[in-house]
């Protein structure tokens, strides 16, 4: 089993910066890949971003250039870097671990493991 935890959300304004971080606890999070999702109000939970073992990274299109993540293996933590946050970031972020499969790094079905979430909130 792999607990995950969120922080670092908060309320920031437009155009400012946060920075997420999901520590792992349990068995050893560095054979998984980790993504970010993130959920507005009346929405679907949506891919963000994510990152395989070897450090291959993917992100939505709409995050590109602002968004960063990254991880520490020997600290089993994953991060999120947030530049330039928009009011149409404001959801609550997931972080999500799961086994790589070619094509599927986007979707949810490929994560086992998933935090409670942090809000994240930008004011404009």
């Amino acid at each position: 089993q792999v607990r995950l935890v969120e922080s670092g959300g908060g309320l920031v304004q437009a155009g400012g910066s946060l920075r997420l971080s999901c520590a792992a606890s349990g068995r050893t999070f560095s054979g998984y890949a980790m993504g970010w999702f993130r959920q507005a109000p009346g929405k679907e939970r949506e891919f963000v971003a994510a990152i395989r073992t070897g450090g291959i990274t993917y992100y939505a299109e709409s995050v590109k250039g602002r968004f960063t993540i990254s991880r520490d293996n020997a600290k089993k933590t994953g991060y999120l870097q947030m530049n330039s946050l928009k009011p149409d970031d404001t959801a609550v972020y997931y972080c999500a671990g799961g086994v790589y499969y070619s094509d599927s790094i986007y979707k949810e079905q490929m994560y086992r493991y998933w935090g409670q979430g942090t809000q994240v909130t930008v004011s404009s």
